[in-house]
């Protein structure tokens, strides 16, 4: 039973694909209540029904989660803390009415609730091939993190000694760091001065580095992540 249950959950053919797509649709019929500012009975429903099924879905996951992990009974203990278990149960969470109250007021209630587009990855081979990425590339990717978030700090900790009066706090200088990285520029925050304006430059120049890097690796990352595919579907 729990074989078959896996089987319907995670397989790519007869019953398991109707699944996976019936699934889809309610994700994204779960996402329509977030276009609307204000709530209806309609939307409500939608909400609730949605919710109803990925409970029983993550149910249905977690029970079946050693022939998944393979660990054994440490899967059931493991499993919760997954990358897309969390995604599961953040989903689900906003349903209940204590944790509505709660979380009303720092607005993570509909943060939780767009959190249900990141459970698509289960069913779009594009988003399983980029995640897929991500997972084996993690090593150097986690290395430029580290490297933007350094140059991010020591850009900031410049700017704001330079230029004190224009930035009232750390975090100004932080998140004006992050907007020249990404080469965004708000224009909200900005060094009136020679000496901050060059240090503005030379951080855009920089950011443009920092930010091509990760583009690349995914780029090389996915290349080869769709030859594997290609090589085993020539040998099928």
């Amino acid at each position: 039973m729990r074989q078959r249950l896996y089987n319907l959950l995670n397989g790519d053919e007869g019953l398991a694909m109707w699944c996976g797509r019936v699934l889809t649709v309610l994700i994204i019929a779960s996402l329509l209540p977030l276009c609307f500012k204000e709530s209806s009975p309609i939307l409500e429903t939608i909400e609730y029904g949605c919710v109803l099924v990925f409970i029983v879905e993550y149910l249905a996951r977690w029970v079946t989660a050693d022939l998944k992990l393979r660990k054994g009974a440490l899967s059931f203990v493991i499993y919760p803390f997954t990358p897309m278990a969390i995604i599961d149960l953040l989903s689900i969470l906003p349903v209940f009415n204590a944790l509505n109250d709660a979380l009303r007021t720092l607005r993570v209630l509909r943060l939780f609730r767009a959190l249900r587009a990141f459970k698509l990855i289960r069913y779009s081979k594009s988003a399983s091939a980029i995640a897929a990425v991500f997972e084996k590339q993690w090593e150097a990717l986690l290395a430029v993190l580290c490297l933007a978030i350094c140059y991010i700090l020591v850009s900031a900790l410049v700017i704001f000694n330079v230029e004190p009066e224009t930035f009232n706090t750390f975090f100004d200088a932080v998140y004006w760091a992050v907007v020249s990285l990404t080469t965004v520029g708000y224009g909200d925050l900005y060094p009136s001065s020679d000496v901050g304006r060059a240090i503005a430059m030379i951080s855009s120049l920089m950011g443009v580095a920092v930010v091509a890097l990760p583009s690349g690796i995914i780029t090389a990352g996915m290349l080869d992540e769709l030859r594997g595919d290609g090589g085993m579907n020539d040998e099928s």
